[in-house]
């Protein structure tokens, strides 16, 4: 239910915990970026990870029958109940612990923040992965109050971005807050190297989650990776399977991947499309650490990234996304492609995650 791993220190002095959720999902990215923010922590600034498990077996519980969700009950009693209070208890000496969050819990979340106050004086911070108050809570007050609750229990959180944070900021949240400005992505690949401009686009994802695809018709090469694809697709669409996160970068030699999501091709909707408004969504750090630049919606909280650091281009709906790319020209894709090299470097080794981290502790 908890395993401490640890690997050599950069200050022998200083006792740093990075916990996370163990999820056994497979070929999605949900997973990816919390491992990437423990390889990272881990290797630059000597903390130790410390997973907690709910016993899932392939997912999140909402996939499980309800002797699953009974079981998952069950490890987070003995978990908040039993393990995490003794586990403090015998490292009275930790200086900071970090949660990535969400944990799914909110008495979990409590009885942590209790125990390292309790029993040693180190700081309690959280990485946000997913805020449900702008998600999924959106239109539930009390479930959004009781994440809100739950992020003053901290004494700093490290957000996506400045308009998440603002956002959370504006919502109530009172502890101190720090952009992460995008993930980073451990990424083993090779980059991608400038093989010249022919307009093709990629698109990576859950392919159920991407129903605008119906109403688009590429007249250049437009290709999809990811799980669940539809029977069939527009002509110049062009399925390329599934892989790993680690694997897919090998597959793509693209000049762009999109980011959208949604059911419309006019604009981002749903509820998980107007969330691109504040969230960093992980697919963009995919392309990038891969050496490709991006197209993104001019909306999202990421389009401000993308234009800032020359890495892509925005368009407010995919009808824009033939004509965007035949105006662009060879040499200001060649400009974007160059500037991507830098950017990819920086996430592959934990530039973001370190120097948001270390701004946190240092404040």
């Amino acid at each position: 239910w908890i395993n401490v791993e640890a690997i050599g220190e950069r200050n022998a002095n200083v006792e740093n915990y990075i916990i996370s959720l163990k999820d056994p999902s497979g070929n999605v990215g949900g997973p990816k970026a919390n491992m990437d923010n423990i390889k990272f922590l881990k290797e630059q600034m000597g903390f130790k990870e410390l997973w907690l498990d709910y016993g899932w077996k392939d997912g999140f519980w909402w996939h499980h029958n309800l002797w699953d969700w009974i079981n998952t009950r069950i490890h987070k009693y003995q978990l908040s109940r039993s393990v995490l209070p003794k586990f403090f208890k015998e490292h009275p000496d930790i200086d900071n612990v970090v949660i990535q969050y969400p944990l799914y819990s909110n008495k979990l979340i409590k009885q942590i923040t209790d125990s390292v106050h309790q029993n040693s004086h180190a700081k309690l911070y959280f990485i946000i992965h997913d805020a449900e108050m702008i998600r999924l809570y959106a239109d539930e007050p009390k479930r959004a109050q009781g994440e809100l609750d739950s992020f003053n229990l901290s004494d700093g959180i490290i957000g996506h971005n400045a308009k998440m944070n603002k956002f959370l900021k504006e919502q109530g949240v009172k502890v101190p807050l720090v952009d992460l400005g995008i993930f980073d992505y451990d990424n083993p690949q090779p980059l991608q190297e400038y093989k010249g401009y022919d307009k093709s686009v990629c698109y990576a994802g859950n392919l159920i989650d991407a129903e605008f695809l119906q109403d688009v018709y590429p007249t250049n090469r437009f290709d999809l990776f990811g799980p669940n694809p539809a029977e069939s697709y527009n002509e110049g669409l062009n399925y390329k399977g599934q892989f790993s996160p680690t694997d897919l970068p090998a597959h793509m030699d693209e000049n762009f991947g999109l980011v959208w999501h949604g059911t419309s091709v006019d604009t981002c909707d749903g509820v998980f499309g107007r969330y691109l408004k504040w969230n960093n969504p992980h697919k963009t750090s995919l392309y990038l650490s891969s050496g490709l630049p991006v197209i993104i919606w001019d909306q999202a909280a990421l389009a401000d990234f993308v234009l800032e650091n020359g890495v892509g281009i925005t368009i407010s709906s995919l009808n824009e996304l033939n004509d965007k790319l035949d105006a662009l020209t060879e040499e200001e894709y060649r400009q974007m492609h160059d500037n991507v090299q830098k950017v990819a470097n920086q996430m592959r080794t934990g530039y973001y995650i370190t120097h948001a981290m270390e701004k946190m502790i240092n404040n």
